[in-house]
């Protein structure tokens, strides 16, 4: 099978009919075979229905109703977890992003060796305060901290090769950081494509500036985690040895400054009122509870299941 769509809805029932007949058009014109999984995460506005109706009439779509509301990240889990197609294409189902470009997408990893290419919505009709603004810092801050030089993390139009997904896994609200999941699994050859960017046709956005608040949180998470998921004692151990140096070399300082002023018979506060003091012993104490914080989470990480898992690109 040329191509997986995995497309996450919620309450959108009045776009689907439009959506499924868009996308069978376009990959009829370009004579590719695919499979469009839609997961309802827990609409309460008929899209099941809606859903059912479709596969009626269309023997490519596939369907999955989550008893509840789980989030974008568990939809695009499960959605991974059901795609069979060499190229995975995931998009939102409100409109806003074009089936037209899924082709140049799919074409760009199947010819040009790409593992991963991601949506640039260069031109958006969003509202600048609420959205662009916010989305452009985001952005920002995440190219900085990921080393991928991309524009749109949160664009949610993404291809990838089917190796890709089912060697990453998405979690939490991880599914706006794919790609730096993907690097830290050893997908390296990530893309970029304008794509264009549709209005709103249906309904309104399910997303509140909350999303970059908690977008914020979860790219320290998922930067900690690609790169000392399996070493925490390298940050903990360096940082608390670190801060507890700091507090002992203070207190050396001071001991030898009350030597010296003992020696020479000379008058000098009590230690317990130099405020140095306070600062050195709170930093042995912050770096001694950092040490034992990464030694413990090298306990955690060497008993886990997983400690031994890792990406085998071919053997022979």
């Amino acid at each position: 099978m040329d191509i997986s769509l995995v497309i996450p809805l919620l309450n959108e029932v009045e776009s689907l009919q439009e959506l499924s007949d868009w996308i069978d058009k376009v990959m009829s014109e370009n004579k590719l075979s695919y499979e469009l999984i839609l997961i309802d995460d827990g609409s309460s506005d008929g899209s099941w229905q809606k859903i059912l109706e479709l596969k009626k009439t269309n023997s490519s779509i596939k369907g999955v109703k989550f008893r509840r509301n789980y989030g974008k990240s568990a939809a695009l889990h499960v959605g991974f977890q059901m795609a069979v197609g060499d190229v995975v294409v995931t998009m939102d189902a409100d409109l806003q992003d074009n089936p037209e470009e899924v082709p140049e997408m799919r074409r760009m990893i199947i010819e040009d060796g790409l593992d991963l290419v991601s949506g640039w919505k260069k031109k958006r009709y969003d509202p600048f305060l609420s959205k662009n603004l916010p989305s452009k810092l985001f952005n920002w801050a995440a190219r900085r901290l990921s080393g991928i030089k991309l524009h749109d993390f949160n664009c949610g139009l993404k291809a990838y090769r089917l190796s890709v997904v089912k060697g990453i896994e998405v979690f939490g609200e991880m599914h706006r950081y794919i790609p730096v999941l993907a690097k830290g699994s050893g997908f390296t050859k990530i893309g970029e494509k304008v794509v264009q960017h549709q209005e709103r046709k249906y309904g309104v956005t399910k997303f509140g500036i909350e999303r970059f608040i908690n977008g914020f949180l979860d790219l320290f998470t998922v930067t900690f985690v690609t790169r000392f998921g399996k070493r925490p004692m390298h940050i903990f151990g360096t940082l608390g040895s670190l801060v507890f140096f700091l507090g002992f070399l203070s207190l050396l300082f001071i001991g030898i400054q009350k030597w010296f002023f003992l020696r020479h018979d000379m008058h000098g506060s009590l230690v317990a009122d130099n405020v140095l003091f306070y600062i050195a012993l709170a930093c042995m104490v912050i770096g001694s509870q950092l040490f034992i914080g990464g030694f413990l989470g090298e306990l955690v990480s060497r008993s886990s299941a997983d400690r031994n898992k890792y990406q085998i690109e071919e053997e022979f």
